[in-house]
């Protein structure tokens, strides 16, 4: 391994870039099957990407805080939409009443995603965007304000999460059934293999796996187990499972168990790239489990908010230490609000510090050779691998979600940890243990009520000004694509570059593809 950059301790001890066994023997890091690291040099060569998750309001609000986290040194944006959006309806809907703008940004049209993105060259910054049944119409807005602004499609990178397995079984933000769903994801992993090469095309997500109460080991177990399926679709499609294999990125959680989530972020790396190698990849790139990573929001307290702040920490070094590709650290007012402006400012120092101050960065895999962190790492794909064969066994990720047997599991043990919780076993600072009567005096942050009206006239002004007789040409071209199993992703591009709204998208494949109930 060469290194060009020579780093000592601070008192004057030089740092190898990775430790091996005397002997030399051992697994090394970039090299099959990717236990310590999926890149040789890790940090010593990049850090990973700093992510802070934002996205409330307006488009316009949500673009203040973007040029503001840009401003502190984030280098890469991760954007939260609101409920509607997530489900495929127009802000103006009825069942959009009371939640435009709650949870994240309201994005109808090209309209607000010109303004989410304004002063923002799509070519100079990473994208991670958490949607999943509406995934791949934000991709076609994305890609249309890219277009607009002039920017190479070849050079765009980012991220749409567009994992709709763990919707059915944890999370809830579907739209269409099983089959229908997979084949727009397929479509996805298709036309950006062509037209968007550096786009991650699929995030699949373990994150909101264990926000519902799975443990470390179910939350990988699943979560490749959806992995799994989602190639064996791209396969029966007739993709390359070494060039859509390259575009494949996984999102976990990190909760506050500092050694088992290192362990679990290692055995999830070997696991994958045995996976992916027994699927027929050969391009060691296409075996790589590369990942993004968030702080747990489960884990946050309201009672004594403050004390998240070293739970973020613990969790953080968790996902470093683990060897992770991108972070967001999220802030110790979650538990209440939204994040502040400050509480987000103070997680993203949380990552600077790590980064620059620890020490952690400074040679590979720095756990390695632990007798704790190797053994532990063995036993938790031990267990993740059992209950993957177990998935197997029913016919893979759809059936197993289809007999409930993931929701089952993941409410057995969410019940659990709140039994421990509640007879004292397992201590959580400030709630069942260390308590106080001190009311919180933390400043929230508030929503303005007046988003949704001001939403709407906004919609209306649209329809009135835009072509619609090209809008209504483009809404039934993607109901004939859909109709005959051509990709949807051209249509849908040319349907949002007319400014039909993601509604109307939505509704036409309604039509077509039903809802799941």
């Amino acid at each position: 391994m060469s290194d060009k950059k020579i780093i000592f301790t601070d008192s004057g001890i030089e740092i190898a870039p990775v430790y091996t066994a005397p002997s030399g023997a051992g697994e090394l890091p970039g090299s099959f099957p990717f236990t310590r690291g999926v890149q040789a040099d890790m940090y010593r060569g990049k850090l990973w990407t700093m992510r802070q998750y934002a996205g409330f309001s307006t488009a316009a609000a949500s673009n203040e805080r973007y040029h503001f986290l840009l401003s502190q040194g984030v280098n890469g944006l991760s954007v939260a939409f609101d409920l509607p959006t997530q489900i495929g309806y127009d802000s103006d809907h009825a069942l959009a009443d009371g939640e435009v703008g709650k949870v994240g940004v309201a994005i109808d049209s090209l309209e607000d995603m010109e303004i989410l993105f304004d002063n923002i060259e799509l070519n100079k910054v990473s994208s991670s965007m958490t949607i999943n049944a509406t995934g791949f119409i934000l991709l076609a807005l994305y890609v249309a304000l890219a277009k607009k602004q002039g920017a190479d499609l070849k050079e765009i990178t980012g991220t749409i999460q567009n994992d709709i397995l763990k919707e059915y079984a944890a999370r809830g933000t579907y739209i269409y059934p099983p089959k229908p769903s997979m084949r727009i994801i397929t479509d996805i992993f298709e036309w950006c293999a062509a037209e968007l090469p550096k786009w991650n095309t699929i995030s699949i997500s373990g994150y909101h796996i264990r926000e519902a109460g799975s443990t470390a080991v179910q939350e990988i177990a699943f979560t490749l187990s959806n992995g799994k399926a989602y190639v064996k679709a791209a396969l029966e499609k007739g993709l390359d499972i070494n060039v859509f294999g390259k575009r494949l990125s996984f999102f976990f959680n990190a909760h506050n168990n500092l050694f088992e989530e290192v362990a679990k972020f290692r055995a999830a790396r070997k696991i994958w790239a045995n996976m992916m190698k027994s699927m027929g990849a050969t391009d060691p790139r296409a075996m790589m489990l590369r990942f993004h990573t968030q702080t747990g929001g489960s884990t946050l307290t309201a009672q004594q908010p403050f004390n998240n702040i070293s739970r973020v920490t613990i969790q953080s070094m968790a996902a470093v230490l683990g060897g992770t590709q991108s972070l967001h650290t999220n802030g110790y007012d979650e538990a209440l609000s939204l994040p502040t402006e400050a509480a987000a400012g103070i997680a993203l120092r949380t990552q600077q510090i790590i980064a620059f101050e620890s020490g952690i960065t400074d040679t590979v895999d720095p756990l390695a050779g632990s007798y704790f962190i190797e053994s532990l790492t063995g036993e938790v794909e031990k267990a993740a691998l059992e209950l993957i064969e177990k998935i197997d066994a029913m016919g893979g990720s759809v059936a197993a979600i289809e007999q409930g047997f993931m929701q089952e599991e993941i409410a057995k043990s969410a019940y659990l940890y709140q039994q421990q919780i509640e007879n004292g076993q397992k201590t959580i600072v400030g709630v069942n243990k260390f308590t106080n009567d001190e009311k919180n005096r933390i400043p929230v942050f508030k929503i303005d009520e007046g988003i949704q009206k001001e939403q709407t006239d906004k919609l209306k002004r649209l329809r009135e000004t835009r072509n619609n007789e090209a809008c209504n040409a483009a809404l039934e071209k993607i109901k004939q694509h859909a109709i005959n199993g051509q990709n949807l992703m051209p249509v849908v591009i040319e349907a949002v570059e007319c400014y039909c709204t993601l509604g109307e998208i939505s509704d036409e494949l309604r039509k077509i593809f039903g809802e799941y109930r």
